[in-house]
């Protein structure tokens, strides 16, 4: 098993600097990651740098709020892709689902779902804003809208992917839908644990400690 393909390499701080996005495009060309998740500011740059590997470009839209119009998200995502993005990663609009209306929640993810021209749509629930009601709804209405993914959290609201919420998302979905665990992944315990409860994608900024501590274990 390619653990590596598991892990979206992840820098999403308002803050970064090129010098640190060159950092993590050079750590997942090493190490052969699935992908870099970086804002959409850096999607041109980390397309053009990562063209001749076998790293993909992932984005966020939405983020981390979840909180733009359903316009603005589907603009935000036809101008990630023609920037170079293979993956989409949006917040789900948390106060609908909070608010019961279901069908404005899917048509948000349905948008970005036609903006992404067929590309990878992962639907960030934001688990810890939620009860486990909400998180089975967000779950299913992510299925119903044709997304590829729901994932966990932003790591930007105060908390992270648990096992618990990842087992309950993947019962969910089932086969139709995969699960990417984000947030607080920042070791190989925790990245295991999350392939275990069903994850088969990861999002962190941790990828080099994780694929160091898979190097050092003989288990793997």
């Amino acid at each position: 098993m390619k653990y590596e393909k598991y892990i979206d390499h992840t820098l999403l701080k308002s803050e970064a600097t090129r010098e640190q996005i060159d950092r993590i495009i050079d750590e997942a060309k090493t190490y052969h990651f699935k992908s870099v998740c970086v804002n959409p500011t850096h999607v041109a740059y980390a397309s053009e740098q990562l063209k001749d590997s076998d790293v993909l470009v992932c984005t966020v839209i939405g983020f981390p709020l979840g909180a733009s119009t359903t316009e603005t998200k589907a603009f935000e995502t036809r101008d990630a892709i023609v920037k170079g993005a293979d993956e989409i990663d949006m917040v789900i609009n948390i106060g609908a689902l909070k608010d019961g209306r279901d069908e404005v929640v899917q048509r948000d993810i349905e948008a970005v779902v036609e903006a992404a021209q067929g590309k990878t749509v992962k639907v960030i629930i934001e688990t810890v804003l939620l009860t486990d009601d909400e998180k089975v709804r967000a779950s299913q209405l992510s299925k119903a809208a044709g997304a590829h993914f729901v994932k966990t959290s932003t790591g930007f609201a105060g908390g992270g992917a648990t096992v618990e919420d990842v087992k309950l998302m993947k019962d969910t979905v089932g086969d139709a839908l995969e699960v990417k665990a984000s947030g607080g992944v920042r070791n190989l315990e925790d990245f295991q644990a999350m392939l275990d409860a069903g994850a088969t994608r990861v999002g962190a900024s941790a990828g080099v400690q994780i694929m160091q501590g898979l190097e050092a274990d003989t288990d793997y």
